[in-house]
């Protein structure tokens, strides 16, 4: 896969996340980069709690933020790795997301089913291809 190819899924998929966490949470993140690489994408988003989440957060409440973000991201697990299958063509087979709340920072992890491509790793770019070839991404609400 080319890079100007790499590049264009890699925007997919960062658009496809902010998409589902805005349905799903009411708001997306203002930021988000994917990068693609060894049978693994990573989407890291900025700017992702909603103004209640942050009005927690300021009043001391962050725990509660994550634990409710963590409850999200169980609800939209299958959303979001149906979304993976659909543009990259490959099984996702392991699904993590995570966030922080000081910098307000979260990511999503979608390891995919082996490609098979005697070292490549998925689209058959080699991490250090992948990693070159996706621009940063950015999506605003």
């Amino acid at each position: 896969m080319s890079a100007t190819t790499n590049g264009r899924l890699a925007l997919a998929i960062s658009n496809a996340v902010v998409r589902c966490t805005r349905e799903y949470t009411g708001r997306g993140p203002t930021k988000a980069r994917t990068t693609i690489g060894n049978d693994t994408i990573v989407t890291r988003m900025e700017d992702t709690l909603t103004k209640g989440e942050r009005s927690l957060v300021d009043s001391g409440k962050g725990d509660m933020v994550t634990d409710i973000r963590r409850c999200f991201q169980t609800t939209m697990r299958e959303a979001l790795t149906a979304e993976i299958e659909k543009l990259t063509g490959r099984k996702v087979i392991a699904f993590m997301s995570d966030n922080h709340i000081e910098p307000d920072i979260g990511v999503e992890i979608f390891v995919l089913e082996p490609s098979g491509n005697d070292g490549e790793g998925a689209y058959g770019l080699r991490p250090h291809d992948a990693a070159a070839a996706s621009p940063s991404q950015s999506s605003r609400d």
